[in-house]
């Protein structure tokens, strides 16, 4: 079996002691190669002095000088190592010591100079954990050999990537594709002073315009659009033997009306949501999720591929997903009518929104049906009559329930605190909080937002369930943006008209923010506003420690669990529930006679012991500690690609609109031009929005000042100004496909300079 450096450290602890037979079993060495294989880089590691071995076994050595990190180069060749921990430094590396790493690998750094007040610390590469690039885009390049014949070199595009790789010459016809757009896989890294080897495995076209968008997206991503047959295999196995004895000791949930939500045409359906009203008049809500758990054991092939994977990828209508449609589309998705187990979060709560109980139980539910946003957006508007196809007056009953309630958590989200985002081109694949970690407004996605809500509420309570059990966990936190951020945030909205203020400059809170989108909500300037903000937000990741989320203002930890069939994150808390059903004591001792309710809430402040064995508890906590860098990697790379499509899609139909002008809004000031949002339509009638750079030299009509403070480039003898929030007048001029820069020319708009702005000296002039 293929295995990186990262992976296989992630075996080993400073305090513990581990054989090789073990480390075999969990990377899948089972014949006499790939065990030699294994023995080989054990040596090597411990000779460098990563690994130590005593009496057979080994342990993971650790020094102070030496970090582990991520490089982000620049076209220059040199790279910046970024560490995983917040607020460290980055470690400046010259392309002299990248001993052959990548842009992207994930690398041991060796300190080898401090860093001062000026200056980044300097380090060099010391190990190679995990390469970042198995595979490329590339364009053939010819080269003549001195013995007449020609042999040919892919050139990547991306030109982070300082190298060419050689072509083994059973690759395609290559003489026939040079300048092609092509998909290289890597067979063999640089060595010493030797380039890399790589493989045509697809020619994509004659350039990045006639290659296919879904071909570049999952070339450029690595992204896998097949599973290996051992994985399909184990995946048909399991369904075979699925039997009735698997709903034995479960909470029977059938008669209880279950409705899921998303898009129509959605087969992975990860959960449903139900309602009931309790004898206290209280709200009660089922959260039911897909227990995938049950039937994906640990280290089998479906796991290990949902591991490596790790998130399902939604790139428009096609979805890559992290185990075979026989399981995620049909055996353990929730669709309508079928008898499905779950776990079930069954939480009570009253009409301020607040929780009052909840329980967790294994359980089995059979979905009433499956409605799509817009099907739901009718009921809740109360437009049933456009609806043939909707079930009965019981779900719209149901829909309005859950609204109600939904708006009920909602309110009491926002007196803690939390805010919602007013961004109407936020897209969300999974029904959360979404990738900024706030929530979205519900006027503009009212469905959308009623079931985020209540899923939300969910992931609460889950965390709080954990955290009070004391078992181990993945967490999502989000920190709090850095305060300097926000004085310079305050400062560009006052010069659009919005006065801002912090109780505490120094300790930023969420209330903050939803104090700002208070003031500027329906100003003039509220989208820029708005994209500012969005801005000033740090990105919301993994972790193994209970920290707060910023974004929906919880300070005692959150978690992701609706999500099993499409999210690892989401299938190890499912695991680490079925470990508490399955392993947690509920008493100190067995001579205690009375115990406590580990599924309930009523259990919590109560639990003096410890609930796991200790040798379970280390065993998970081990699990969880070695994947979360890669879950949140695997995330962000799953919100390049989808990124990427939409980026490939709004280029393609700028390339078709050359030369024609657009009225925009100007949403960033630069001393190199200013960049311009601007709304197009497309055949189907979906609006897109499209952001392209003015670029200052195209300005040809004055010298221009840029002035930082205000965001602005301003005219010195005709006092003309384009201000971040200005309406410009703009033409296109030209596209680059692949890398989807739109240049635009200014035509008309702009604002008018006041006197007043004389007294903000300028940083830059540019005349042309």
């Amino acid at each position: 079996m293929k295995f990186s450096i990262a992976t296989l450290l992630a075996n080993f602890s400073e305090d513990k002691l581990v054989a090789p037979k073990a480390v075999e079993k969990k990377l899948d060495c089972q014949d006499d190669l790939s065990i030699h294989k294994l023995q080989i880089v054990l040596d090597a590691l411990e000779k460098i002095g990563v690994l130590a071995k005593d009496k057979g076994r080994y342990r993971r050595l650790f020094e102070e000088a030496i970090v582990e990190a991520k490089l982000r180069c620049s076209s220059k060749g040199f790279c910046f190592a970024i560490q995983d921990s917040e607020g460290t430094e980055d470690i400046y590396i010259r392309e002299s010591h990248l001993s052959n790493a990548w842009n992207s690998d994930r690398v041991l750094v060796k300190i080898i100079k401090e860093g001062s007040r000026r200056r980044s610390p300097e380090g060099e590469v010391k190990l190679i954990l995990e390469r970042a690039n198995p595979s490329l885009l590339a364009r053939i390049k010819q080269i003549n050999g001195h013995n007449g014949e020609p042999y040919y070199r892919a050139v990547p595009l991306d030109d982070r990537l300082l190298f060419e790789l050689d072509l083994v010459p059973e690759s395609p016809d290559l003489a026939n594709a040079i300048d092609h757009l092509v998909h290289v896989e890597v067979l063999r890294y640089p060595l010493g002073e030797k380039r890399p080897i790589g493989k045509v495995v697809q020619i994509l076209g004659s350039d990045a315009e006639a290659a296919d968008d879904m071909d570049i997206v999952c070339c450029k991503h690595d992204l896998p659009r097949s599973f290996s047959d051992a994985v399909l295999k184990e995946a048909e196995s399991l369904v075979k033997h699925s039997t009735k004895a698997d709903q034995k000791n479960r909470l029977d949930l059938r008669e209880l009306l279950t409705v899921s939500f998303g898009n129509a045409n959605k087969k992975d359906i990860n959960h449903g949501l139900s309602i009931e009203t309790t004898s206290s008049g209280y709200w009660r809500i089922g959260i039911h999720i897909a227990d995938v758990a049950y039937f994906i054991k640990p280290d089998s092939q479906l796991d290990k591929e949902a591991r490596k994977r790790s998130i399902s990828i939604y790139l428009r209508d096609t979805v890559i997903p992290i185990m075979p449609k026989i399981i995620s589309s049909d055996y353990c998705s929730l669709l309508p009518e079928k008898d499905r187990l779950a776990i079930s979060i069954l939480v009570t709560v009253n009409k301020n929104g607040q929780i009052v109980e909840f329980e967790i139980e294994p359980s089995v539910i059979k979905v009433d049906d499956h409605l799509s946003y817009e099907q739901t957006k009718e009921i809740i508007n109360g437009n049933t009559e456009e609806l043939a196809n909707l079930a009965s007056d019981q779900i719209d009953n149901t829909i309005n329930k859950l609204n109600h309630v939904s708006q009920a958590v909602r309110n009491a989200r926002l007196r803690r605190g939390g805010f919602d985002l007013n961004l109407p081109d936020e897209k969300s694949y999974y029904n959360d909080e979404g990738e900024l970690g706030a929530m979205i407004v519900p006027e503009l996605f009212p469905a959308r937002s009623m079931v985020a809500e209540l899923i939300v509420l969910a992931n609460q309570a889950i965390a709080s369930h954990l955290l009070a059990l004391g078992v181990p966990a993945i967490y999502r936190v989000q920190n709090t943006p850095d305060p300097g951020d926000i004085q310079e945030f305050i400062k560009l909205a006052s010069n659009l008209g919005a006065e801002l203020y912090l109780e505490d400059e120094e300790d930023v809170q969420p209330a903050d923010y939803q104090a700002f989108i208070e003031e500027f909500t329906a100003k003039k300037s509220e989208r820029v506003l708005a994209y500012l903000l969005e801005d000033t937000l740090k990105p919301a990741i993994y972790s193994t420690i209970a920290q707060p989320h910023f974004g929906l203002a919880l300070q005692h930890g959150y978690v992701h669990c609706i999500s099993p069939v499409s999210r690892y994150s989401d299938l190890l808390i499912s695991r680490v529930l079925h470990t508490i059903f399955n392993e947690g004591r509920d008493r100190r001792s067995s001579r205690s006679k009375e115990g406590v309710e580990l599924s309930h809430s009523s259990c919590h402040g109560k639990i003096t012991w410890n609930v796991l064995p200790p040798e379970i508890q280390q065993e998970l906590e081990a699990q969880l500690t070695s994947v979360v860098v890669h879950l949140t990697e695997r995330e962000n790379v799953a919100q390049d690609a989808q990124e990427d499509l939409e980026g490939l899609i709004k280029t393609g139909l700028m390339k078709e609109r050359t030369g024609q002008t657009f009225q925009g809004l100007i949403t960033g000031v630069q001393s190199y031009g200013f960049f311009v949002e601007i709304e197009i339509s497309s055949e189907s009638v979906e609006t897109f929005r499209v952001e392209g750079l003015v670029h200052v030299s195209s300005l040809k009509d004055d010298w221009y000042e840029y002035r930082s403070r205000q965001q602005t480039l301003v005219g010195r003898k005709n006092r003309n100004q384009y201000r971040l929030g200005d309406m410009v007048e703009v033409q296109v001029k030209s596209v680059d496909y692949y890398r989807q820069q739109i240049d635009l020319v200014a035509v008309g708009g702009g604002s008018v300079a006041f006197d007043d702005d004389e007294f903000s000296p300028p940083s830059h002039r540019y005349r042309y």
